[in-house]
């Protein structure tokens, strides 16, 4: 059985940052976005508040 969270707690870079600005902009949603970038949604909605990055609402 693979580790699910093997990057716990490992800190943001800068391209990271920079790509989660790019999907948001894009309208992605958080699910897609925690994917892309191999991060837990909790992870990515975290870091999105705290840059002040809006994620799109699934309707």
């Amino acid at each position: 059985m693979t580790e699910r969270f093997e990057r716990h707690r490992q800190p943001w870079t800068g391209e990271e940052l920079d790509k989660l600005k790019t999907l948001a902009k894009k309208g992605m949603a958080l699910k897609a976005i925690a994917k892309a970038l191999t991060r837990s949604e909790e992870s990515i909605k975290d870091r999105a508040k705290l840059d002040g990055i809006g994620i799109a609402k699934l309707r």
